[in-house]
């Protein structure tokens, strides 16, 4: 009878190291790692954009570590929601247009940025109420006919400013349009998505 329950206890313990080392992470290829202050310590904390190229469609990983006093970083933020994955539809499927660009860290904003075939947004993100808010997006787009977009939604004040204006022979006279559009709470970047609202 021990001899049963031992083997059971060793089937069990094996299965479990399999499907663990089976859930390990993928998120291996480094594309990007920037250093800054985002929480006003006066201490360089770290992101780093990982991707899985295993994956049919090489998702990204965002991770944030702020800086500890003695030198170690402490992980805040991971997540795989924050980039659209390189290939939305698989490596032979459709292709959405939207690429990672790059990310930075300037004056305690943490900004993701992304290249589309005619144009590039960005997200910005600060670190307030204990996470990582979005605070602001621009985008700038060409529909590939002679009409040049922008938009800009400052999502602190809820001041969204959009403009459209030629860039042919046209005539045409540019368009400048401005709403407030208060979004409470601000998207926290463990649960943000791109273009998940017609707004940002």
């Amino acid at each position: 009878m021990n001899k049963a329950i031992l083997f059971l206890l060793v089937f069990i313990t094996s299965s479990l190291i399999a499907q663990k080392n089976n859930q390990k992470d993928k998120f291996v290829v480094q594309i990007k790692k920037v250093k800054g202050d985002l929480n006003k310590d006066n201490l360089a904390d770290l992101v780093v954009v990982t991707q899985d190229t295993i994956n049919e469609k090489a998702p990204y990983k965002v991770e944030v570590f702020f800086a500890q006093p003695n030198g170690a970083f402490k992980q805040i933020v991971s997540t795989t929601k924050a980039i659209d994955n390189q290939y939305p539809e698989g490596k032979n499927g459709y292709y959405n247009g939207n690429s990672f660009y790059d990310i930075t860290i300037e004056k305690g904003i943490l900004t993701i940025k992304n290249e589309l075939t005619r144009g590039n947004f960005e997200h910005k993100f600060r670190y307030q109420n204990n996470n990582f808010e979005l605070i602001g997006f621009s985008e700038v787009y060409s529909d590939g006919q002679g009409t040049m977009g922008m938009v800009d939604f400052n999502l602190s004040t809820g001041i969204r400013v959009s403009s459209t204006e030629r860039y042919d022979d046209s005539n045409e006279k540019p368009t400048k349009t401005q709403k407030k559009i208060l979004i409470r709470p601000l998207p926290k970047l463990q649960n943000f998505a791109p273009f998940t609202t017609e707004f940002y």
